[in-house]
């Protein structure tokens, strides 16, 4: 049983007693304190809040419970569905509405789910407006409407088709090219929305051969739904069985991108945002943004078209952040993550789609050969368990100050000339995260290793290494 607050959302397992999980009164608390504070945003007479779910199983129940709070806090609630995070973030903008809430737990299992709350603009709460919505949640002094001042529910349809078209309808999105290449692609939609919404882009996109796997859009996922290799196995298997030029999975919210080469190996999520972005540049050249613990491809890439790239603090709404400020043209996360602003401010499995097969196609290439093309950096990613007294923050604090080359905006980075450790502490467990990126898995690990065995020698007690 688990319930995380953070500036991100309200994340949890179903059940429990409250405040130990997500809970029916945790989550009208929470979304009571979502609208309070849509309400101190701006003061006026009608508000109107967007509502998507993926299809995970407690959907529907987490679903009426939030519409239902809205209502009663007097906000008008268009409810779309099940429909993609990234669908839901433009619908916000596209109905000009005050907000709006994506009831997804992304990449975590079926046990679990989340409110994932956006302004009016149709992006994450900044930092201090996260802290401001959960003082108020544990004020807890809201007050209902009466009968008369009740919000309204309605249902929302056709959003699917507006997103896709505005994918569709970018300059850089080459649909004749890609129509010209015949592609042959399987989808692994993890049971979830995606597979609504993916066919239907890969129709508009010109591709008429799509084998679909996990597509029933029933929240059983067909296996772990985080996007990584070790869960793929099966879109891999499928892809060299139909002879298919290569294969697209996504997390049930339809945010993150990972790709299957035709042979079956993987692209790699580090390199999703490398490919687009090499595709954006190379017509667009501009400045790049990831975050801290994104594959140094990104800033190679960059480079090579004379721009500059930026680094974040981890986080969809750090990155989305620092490419304001740096005016940049593509950016995103490792993880799979694209951000286009030509579309919209968030991260976005669809356009990551359409760009990348408008390279892939632009390319004359085979999957695996334009993999080619870039860096074979390999990650390696561990974790230290601490225990709950460790001052973890002295501990980076003196890491920090053992290197040169340091970044501290998220925890500390230390770069080497041959790759770099990020530590960086869980806000929620005593544990400090080690990602590390070096030319081969040798390196990788023996950087990361090498860190993990100076803050043992600072601990008290024993810790253990966790890979």
């Amino acid at each position: 049983m688990t319930l995380i607050k953070s500036i991100s959302g309200i994340r949890g397992t179903i059940g429990h007693n409250p405040g130990e999980g997500l809970t029916p009164p945790d989550i009208v608390k929470f979304t009571s304190a979502y609208a309070l504070w849509i309400k101190k945003q701006k003061k006026k007479e009608n508000y109107r809040i967007i509502i998507g779910r993926d299809a995970r199983i407690s959907g529907q129940m987490v679903n009426q419970l939030v519409c239902g709070t809205l209502m009663g806090m007097g906000m008008d609630v268009t409810d779309l569905g099940p429909a993609s995070t990234p669908t839901v973030e433009m619908a916000v903008t596209d109905e000009k509405a005050d907000g709006g809430i994506i009831l997804t737990a992304s990449h975590n299992p079926a046990e679990w789910n989340a409110l994932k709350l956006l302004n009016r603009k149709g992006e994450f709460l900044s930092a201090e407006d996260g802290e401001k919505l959960l003082e108020i949640a544990e004020k807890g002094e809201f007050r209902y409407s009466e009968a008369s001042g009740l919000g309204q529910y309605s249902t929302g349809s056709g959003f699917d088709d507006k997103h896709i078209l505005a994918v569709t309808e970018l300059p850089l999105v080459n649909l004749e090219a890609i129509k010209k290449r015949n592609f042959r692609i399987v989808i692994d939609c993890v049971n979830s929305v995606g597979g609504i919404i993916l066919p239907a882009l890969l129709k508009a996109l010109g591709v008429d051969e799509v084998i679909r796997i996990n597509c029933v859009p029933d929240g059983i996922f067909a296996h772990n739904p985080e996007p990584l290799p070790e869960n793929l196995t099966e879109l891999s298997r499928s892809v060299v069985e139909n002879k298919a030029d290569l294969g697209f999975a996504v997390d049930p919210d339809v945010d993150r991108l990972a790709i299957v080469n035709e042979d079956g190996s993987m692209f790699g999520e580090e390199y999703t945002l490398v490919a687009v972005a090499d595709y954006v540049l190379k017509h667009n050249p501009g400045n790049t943004v990831s975050n801290l613990s994104s594959t140094k491809a990104l800033k190679e890439i960059t480079e090579k078209y004379g721009a500059i790239y930026y680094a974040s603090a981890v986080g969809e709404v750090n990155v989305v952040n620092e490419m304001k400020l740096a005016g940049a043209v593509i950016g995103g996360e490792g993880n799979g993550g694209v951000i286009y602003p030509d579309l919209h401010y968030g991260r976005d499995a669809l356009v990551g789609i359409a760009l990348f097969l408008s390279h892939l196609a632009d390319e004359g290439l085979k999957c695996s050969e334009l993999r080619k093309k870039y860096p074979g950096y390999h990650m390696s990613k561990n974790k230290i368990q601490l225990s709950p007294e460790t001052d973890t923050s002295s501990i980076l604090e003196e890491m920090k100050k053992e290197y040169s080359n340091v970044t501290d905006i998220d925890g500390v980075r230390i770069d080497f000339p041959d790759g770099w450790v990020h530590l960086r502490k869980s806000n929620t467990e005593p544990i400090i995260r080690i990602y590390s990126e070096g030319e081969n898995r040798e390196k990788a690990e023996s950087l990361a290793s090498n860190i993990i065995d100076k803050i043992k020698a600072r601990l008290p007690g024993k810790a253990d290494k966790d890979i």
